[in-house]
């Protein structure tokens, strides 16, 4: 593979993102490689899957390639988009995932990071949810998966501003389910997912459909819906969108108009 290295030990599938660099960015042939092993690990019946940059990367993704979005007047990320199909074999795989994040995770990097089961990071690890840098509308996944993790205003600070939050702040809140210094979180994470092999399969695939079921099981009428993707539409249509995708590939700072 090009983009990521792949392998299964012991009942352990490992995906390692191995595009440094590009930061990791999440081009569609990463997110395809992502999507065939994943395939693979579901024909080996792995127990664990463990997501993770090479050591000592500054960016465990730099969320979607720029240059591979869409000009204004089409949807950067429909259904059918790999990242999003990535997203949902995440969640749907019937065992565990675990993100062990080392550097920084930007935009749609933190929404493949955040659809995993279990988040270990490093002192050095950092989110930051960046849309609104770019000009690029969220849909309505991404905004569930992000407030199924924190609370309304915190996530309303990290869109409005996309800065960044350290990663004590993320394991304060939440997002992280164990912080580690990065001598010791390969150790610590190959350890849990030796734990989880030893326990039942089916137990795990059944439990974890069961939380899932309920994490998704947020009242939305059509009519919020419609708003929501109304909403999209007008931010995918609009000339912000397209100076914020030029002024990130010409490496400036944009001037939005708010039009």
């Amino acid at each position: 593979m090009e983009y990521i290295k792949a392998q299964v030990k012991d009942n352990i599938g490992t995906i390692v993102l191995d595009n440094d660099e590009k930061r990791n960015s999440m081009s569609i042939g990463m997110l395809e490689e992502i999507l065939q092993a994943f395939n693979d690990f579901a024909a080996q019946k792995v127990r664990v899957v463990i997501i993770k940059s090479n050591p000592g990367a500054k960016v465990w993704s730099a969320g979607l390639d720029v240059s591979e979005l869409p000009d204004p007047g089409k949807d950067p990320l429909p259904y059918n988009h790999p990242l999003e199909q990535v997203m949902r074999k995440i969640e749907d795989f019937s065992a565990p995932v675990i993100a062990m994040i080392e550097g920084s995770v930007w935009g749609g990097g933190c929404d493949m990071a955040f659809s995993c089961d279990i988040l270990i990071g490093t002192e050095n690890c950092a989110f930051a949810i960046t849309p609104a840098k770019i000009g690029v509308p969220y849909n309505v996944a991404g905004l569930i998966h992000f407030l199924n993790l924190v609370e309304m205003n915190i996530a309303k600070e990290m869109f409005f501003t996309a800065k960044p939050i350290t990663s004590d702040r993320a394991y304060n809140l939440g997002i992280i389910n164990h912080l580690k210094h990065v001598d010791e979180i390969e150790e610590f994470t190959m350890k849990m997912a030796k734990e989880i092999t030893f326990n039942s399969p089916l137990a795990i695939s059944a439990i974890k459909e069961q939380l899932n079921l309920l994490g998704r099981a947020r009242p939305m009428n059509p009519i919020v819906f419609e708003r929501i993707s109304d909403l999209r539409r007008k931010a995918f249509n609009s000339q912000d969108f397209l100076e914020g995708k030029n002024a990130f590939l010409e490496k400036r700072k944009p001037v939005f108009k708010g039009i």
